[in-house]
Order: structure tokens, then C-alpha cells, then sequence
């Protein structure tokens, strides 16, 4: 099953393509390469999931706005590409963590946006090379970022 079948079939919403709010592309191609710049939890609302974890917000609140910034990186890939399907495969996740010093387990947060692409393009090719880790603040508070690089057919 192709990447756009298994988003349907999942029944996801895509939040919109967001818009850059400093001097930057969402999407730069490469040779057959796709980096996605740094992306929040976007909702389909045209919100984002703010707080930090360990103060306010538990593991579980984390991995739930990582999921959804992995869901605005979908939406841009499909912006910029035409289509999910053009992606082969996950090469690389940076995850970052807006969280209080003592907090830990930034890879368990980041899981919500693997566990994601593992789910739209399968496990062989939705699970890359990965880094986690954790930040004193993130832009406008939101409560992760994450940029990542694609191969591209």
C-alpha cells in the first residue's frame, strides 16, 4: 500500500502546509534528497500545541504534539511534492523537546512523530536515522520541533 493509501486509510487530517514565519523554505530538494525544515504541532485549526514538558504538559501530551508536527510535515511533503507517494524513504528525524531540565525521555516524546512515518510509509522505509533531545524553549513556545530529510522519487 502506497503512502497517500495508508494516510486514508488511517483516516488522518492533514493540518495546512504551514506558511515560514521567518526567512527560510519548508522544502528544500537536493539531488533525491527532501529537508524539511524545523516544523511545530500545527493543528487543523492553525494552532499550535504549546507548553513544556514536565511543567504542564506529561510524556503522553508530549507525543501526542509530536505526532501532530509529524502531521504538518506530511502536509508539507504533499504541498511541495503533489504527493506522499513521491517519498521512498525517512532518512533522518532531529526532534527537539521544549521541557524542564530534569525531564529525560526526549526520545519517547519523538516516538510520536516515528511511530507516525513508520505507520504512512511502512517500516522498512518510515523509520531513518534519528536524534532527540532536549531544549531550555522552543519558538513561541510551542512544545516540539521537528525537521527531517527524505528521499525522493
Amino acid at each position: 500500500m502506497n503512502p497517500e493509501a495508508r494516510l486514508a486509510e488511517m483516516n488522518l487530517e492533514l493540518p495546512p502546509a504551514p506558511k515560514p514565519l521567518a526567512v527560510y523554505k519548508p522544502l528544500v530538494i537536493c539531488g533525491g534528497l527532501a529537508y524539511v525544515s524545523g516544523h511545530g504541532p500545527l493543528k487543523a485549526d492553525k494552532t499550535l500545541m504549546t507548553g513544556r514538558v514536565g511543567a504542564g504538559i506529561d510524556l503522553e501530551g508530549g507525543k501526542v504534539a509530536a505526532r501532530q508536527t509529524g502531521l504538518a510535515i506530511l502536509a508539507t511533503l504533499r504541498s511541495e511534492l503533489g504527493s506522499l507517494d513521491r517519498v521512498k524513504r525517512v532518512i533522518k528525524v532531529l526532534g527537539m523537546v521544549n521541557c524542564t531540565p530534569d525531564f529525560q525521555d526526549h526520545p519517547k516524546v519523538i516516538n510520536g512523530c516515528s511511530e507516525l512515518f513508520a505507520d504512512v510509509f511502512g517500516k522498512e522505509n518510515g523509520i531513518g536515522a534519528r536524534s532527540a533531545v532536549g531544549m531550555v524553549s522552543l519558538p513561541g513556545d510551542i512544545t516540539v520541533e521537528i525537521e527531517a530529510v527524505f528521499e525522493i522519487a
